[in-house]
């Protein structure tokens, strides 16, 4: 179902899922960027996009690889792969933290969307996975279920990729929304760019999507985890 026409189900259902007040319990995750403010590494809007694009490039677009592969999966009419997307992604996924606060939303997300969109394939997640599918997994499920193509779900995907940062960002740093905002609309062609490529290699056995790297945000994660006090889960 193409996002093409401005009335077509699936640009709602895109919306929809990509809402910030969609209870998937993203709203009390920072991705990383509670860490990076606190060690001094962002500090100001240019500081906030060179943040972003970095993260969008590596995990983000790695996420929107996953979660358009597991919709193209689920399109062809089985769940059998997606044992072998979450263990492909759980292998790219090396920090503890990171993994556990992955399957604790993919679980949320798979709640939430069985609730607005009962589903067969979200039920059999949800069986094989009681501790949660790793997030991606269960976006692209989700948006399968909405109706959605690949390149919409890794267009949902990068959108959550970049919009919780950027919201922790103005919570934690008081930034100006406005600016911030700016910034999420400069960034936009790049998230499209990503998302073309990520729908292309949705096909792909899952041993050969992306595996890129973002290192700091796995050591950040690991520290974070350890704060006594902290205004995100991660």
């Amino acid at each position: 179902m193409s996002t093409g026409s401005p009335g077509s189900p699936g640009l709602f259902a895109l919306v929809l899922l990509a809402d910030g007040r969609f209870p998937t319990g993203g709203h009390a995750h920072s991705g990383g960027f509670e860490a990076a403010a606190a060690a001094g590494r962002v500090h100001d809007v240019p500081t906030l996009e060179a943040f972003l694009r970095g993260r969008a490039a590596t995990a983000g677009f790695t996420s929107a690889a996953f979660t358009a592969a597991t919709c193209a999966a689920l399109a062809r009419g089985t769940t059998d792969e997606c044992d072998g997307l979450d263990a492909e992604l759980d292998a790219r996924t090396p920090a503890p933290a990171l993994r556990a606060a992955s399957r604790a939303l993919g679980r949320q997300l798979l709640r939430a969307a069985r609730a607005v969109r009962p589903d067969a394939a979200l039920d059999a997640l949800a069986a094989a996975w009681p501790h949660g599918p790793h997030q991606p997994i269960a976006l692209g499920a989700s948006a399968r279920a909405f109706g959605l193509e690949p390149r919409t779900a890794a267009v949902a995907a990068l959108h959550e990729a970049v919009t919780g940062p950027a919201t922790a960002a103005v919570r934690l740093l008081g930034l100006d929304p406005f600016a911030v905002h700016a910034v999420l609309a400069r960034i936009g062609p790049v998230l499209e760019e990503l998302a073309d490529a990520a729908a292309g290699s949705a096909r792909t056995p899952p041993r050969d999507l992306p595996a890129l790297s973002a290192p700091m945000l796995d050591i950040s994660a690991e520290d974070h985890a350890t704060w006594e006090v902290r205004l995100f889960a991660s």
